[in-house]
């Protein structure tokens, strides 16, 4: 007779109360809860692309004869394209699944056990998932009204925490804006590493790239999530210094990008003049949102630099429209902290997902 074994005694003690991710539901599970077929959905919680990927890929993959074979764990063929789309070396460039993947990569290269990060929050949650999955303190910052970075609050974290390490969005998700070039140059003279996630940079057209031959201690991420249409394929790549990115490709695990979505960002590469143009439709839908959401009484709409609107909602009533809408078949996005408590993100769809939305908000309003 087996005793009676509690294998959870054999946990690292930080993992056992570690908070999940919470994470947008797919397509399915909304369908199922709305009653709504899956195709009459309108999902506006994730930041997806709606005009999805460029049809060279669906192409691509369709025919590729080889996904029996390993891929490429170096990913050459791609690094190679993506030097030549962002106009740095190759030897900078280290490709992840998705950009997640490289910000546990990132933190797995620098924090040890009780080491800080600081984190201006609000932003995205992954980077306080990695860092405390890793045995790291996340040091939290908090933004000011309008969701700047609180420059001095952060420097004087650092030195207080002794951090190796700052985390800024530019746009930040959620709530659209970027940071200026000074800020970041002020974060960077302090010496710790400054990961700038620009996973929405191709809707903004602001990019702290230029810095990096003068910084050793900036580290760039992106991602084809987004701007590319393959959030399900999972591909995203960093811009380093070489001699991070050197250790990192040491410590990622072979063939972390599939075929298939290093197929997908190379024949993404090859096509941005569609890809363009979908992203200049989405930039000039968010205008077209952002005035829409306006005329919604108990509403304010914070302008935004990403594919993505956050919304003050008044009276306390967020969490209410959010499941309003979710019965009618429109996902968006709330954040159950205490400070985006009442707000809500609204990703930006089509011209017919605006209209269905704001139709529906003004019932609801």
């Amino acid at each position: 007779m087996q005793k009676d074994i509690n294998p959870e005694r054999f946990i690292r003690p930080h993992l056992l109360d570690t908070k999940p991710y919470k994470y947008v539901s797919p397509l399915e599970v909304l369908s199922e809860g709305a009653g709504i077929p899956a195709a009459e959905i309108i999902k506006l919680d994730g930041n997806e692309n709606p005009y999805g990927c460029s049809p060279r890929v669906k192409e691509a993959l369709s025919t590729y004869p080889y996904y029996h074979i390993y891929p490429d764990s170096e990913q050459r063929e791609l690094r190679k394209a993506l030097a030549q789309y962002v106009g740095v070396p190759t030897s900078c460039l280290v490709v992840g699944s998705g950009s997640d993947e490289l910000i546990d990569l990132i933190l797995r290269l620098f924090i040890e056990p009780g080491d800080r990060a600081i984190n201006s929050v609000p932003t995205f949650g992954m980077y306080s998932f990695h860092t405390q999955t890793c045995g790291g303190k996340v040091v939290d910052v908090p933004r000011d009204e309008d969701f700047a970075v609180d420059l001095s609050g952060v420097k004087k974290a650092i030195v207080a925490e002794g951090a190796k390490l700052v985390f800024i969005a530019s746009p930040n998700n959620p709530s659209g804006n970027t940071t200026p070039e000074q800020d970041i140059v002020h974060l960077l003279e302090t010496g710790v590493i400054v990961l700038l996630d620009e996973a929405y940079y191709e809707f903004s057209g602001e990019t702290m790239l230029p810095l990096a031959d003068s910084y050793d201690n900036l580290i760039i991420l992106r991602t084809f999530s987004k701007w590319a249409g393959l959030a399900g394929l999972r591909v995203g790549y960093g811009i380093f210094p070489q001699k991070i990115a050197r250790h990192l490709t040491r410590i990622k695990p072979p063939y972390n990008v599939n075929i298939a979505a290093q197929i997908a960002a190379l024949e993404s590469l090859k096509d941005l003049e569609y890809l363009r143009r979908a992203v200049q439709a989405i930039i000039a839908e968010r205008q077209r949102l952002f005035t829409r959401l306006s005329e919604v009484e108990g509403l304010q709409p914070y302008p935004s630099k990403a594919n993505f609107i956050l919304c003050y909602v008044s009276g306390h009533r967020a969490v209410e429209i959010h499941q309003e809408l979710k019965g009618k078949g429109i996902s968006v996005r709330h954040f159950d902290t205490p400070r985006l408590r009442d707000y809500l993100r609204f990703s930006v769809g089509k011209p017919e997902h605006t209209d269905a939305l704001i139709a529906a908000l003004k019932e609801i309003c």
